[in-house]
């Protein structure tokens, strides 16, 4: 997009997209989303070797010989390949809410 502003000679006002309300919201929601993937990420990791290292819950037998540690290794697994494709998802649709700013931008709306 930058290189297609700056064939066209067309100078960006960064500062007017950053007080645009739109952009504001933008950016306190996907800070949102965010702080929440990376709390809900540590928690779970975190969890394991707490469970693991001070209580007993996760060593009883699951099915045969596998007890639940493994059976919550394999589940963080899970969680991330989760985790990644909820990110990836969410991310173009930010992409998208940053198209329309700019356009909003360029139609004269961030413009003070």
């Amino acid at each position: 997009m930058a290189n297609n502003q700056a064939n066209k000679g067309v100078v960006i006002d960064y500062d007017a997209i950053a007080n645009q309300q739109s952009f504001k919201a933008l950016v306190r929601r996907k800070n949102s989303f965010l702080w929440s993937m990376t709390v809900i990420f540590l928690a779970a990791y975190m969890l394991l070797p707490i469970l693991t290292s001070y209580t007993t819950i996760l060593h009883q037998k699951a099915f045969g010989e596998i007890t639940w540690v493994w059976v919550y290794a394999a589940g963080l697994f899970i969680m991330t390949w989760g985790l990644c494709h909820l990110y990836v998802a969410k991310a173009n649709s930010y992409d998208k809410e940053a198209k329309a700013i700019i356009a909003e931008y360029e139609n004269g709306g961030g413009r003070r």
